[in-house]
């Protein structure tokens, strides 16, 4: 197995945030009262429990690495989630940055954002 890093994203109930990202194809591979890792492809975001987490203050985030950002924004917006730049969730559309990546955004129901950057 190659190195590799997890996310670790808080998440106010489990269920809620299973079905969330069950619509963007990702699948539980671990689950008890204290963790759950969902998987899609080679993307694994594990959660930990954080009942009285508010999702507004919440500054927990992460980076997925996609091939293919456009296909993923599109899965968004198929599994309801909002093309808008405020509120939660939100998905916005991918756009070329400073940097020189394209990169879209997405917020989760519990406030975490994650940057959606496609892969060279």
């Amino acid at each position: 197995m190659t190195d590799r890093a997890t996310p670790n994203l808080p998440a106010r109930d489990f269920d809620s945030s299973e079905d969330f990202y069950g619509k963007l194809g990702f699948s539980r591979v671990y689950r008890d009262s204290g963790w759950m890792i969902l998987e899609r492809g080679g993307l694994w975001l594990e959660f930990f429990p954080y009942a009285d987490l508010d999702p507004l203050q919440s500054s927990f985030g992460a980076c997925l690495r996609l091939d293919d950002l456009d296909t993923f924004h599109s899965n968004c917006i198929a599994a309801g989630i909002p093309d808008r730049d405020t509120g939660q969730p939100r998905v916005t559309r991918p756009k070329l940055q400073h940097s020189g990546m394209r990169i879209a955004y997405l917020v989760d129901p519990d406030g975490s954002l994650l940057r959606l950057v496609q892969n060279p």
